[in-house]
């Protein structure tokens, strides 16, 4: 990723922090009410939007040992992907919450995928064990149709929640509690 797209998803990450400081809502987001991918910072009252689209899933990608994973494989379980990179201090926030919760759904169908953005194996391979990351962590450098996909991503972390149906019922932009995930992937499983 060069330099001008990390200083833009920088700028966009400020301008959102900025938006959400002042309670305006975003104008490219919608209220779940109006049938959003946005989260608040509650859970929708039911599990997934009915108009919830469907997950593209027919990627595959390397994970940081360089092994080939298809995101296909994960149909079937509650599925929560998480774009991050290592220099994203808010990234580095949710990762316990993350761990925490793949220890604790991940026997009922659960799976946490990290997508680092940027990242190269020699710095995922250190930073996933250094923090203890149980979940397979993905390389999405040069990715660029994996990100398209789940996108726009105007900052990072930018986290989608997949129901076993595969369709995307909650998609976060920004650092969000790991008390809000909990509560939408127990309504999902």
């Amino acid at each position: 990723m060069t330099t001008y797209v990390k200083g833009a998803i920088a700028v966009a990450g400020l301008a959102a922090v900025a938006w959400l400081v002042t309670g305006a809502q975003l104008p490219w987001s919608r209220s779940q009410a109006e049938g959003s991918l946005t989260s608040a910072s509650t859970p929708p009252a039911d599990a997934c939007p009915a108009d919830a689209p469907a997950a593209p899933l027919n990627f595959t990608v390397k994970d940081m040992h360089d092994q080939p994973v298809r995101l296909s494989d994960y149909a079937g379980k509650v599925v929560l992907l998480d774009f991050w990179a290592t220099w994203c201090g808010p990234c580095k926030v949710e990762i316990p919450g993350f761990i925490d919760l793949q220890n604790k759904y991940g026997n009922s169908g659960f799976q946490v995928l990290g997508v680092s953005i940027d990242d190269k194996p020699e710095q995922l391979t250190p930073y996933a064990a250094e923090m203890g990351m149980n979940y397979p962590v993905l390389q999405g450098l040069g990715q660029d149709d994996l990100l398209d996909a789940f996108g726009p991503m105007f900052g990072i972390p930018v986290s989608v929640v997949i129901s076993r149906d595969g369709k995307m019922c909650a998609r976060h932009m920004g650092f969000t509690s790991k008390d809000v995930f909990e509560a939408q992937i127990k309504a999902l499983l």
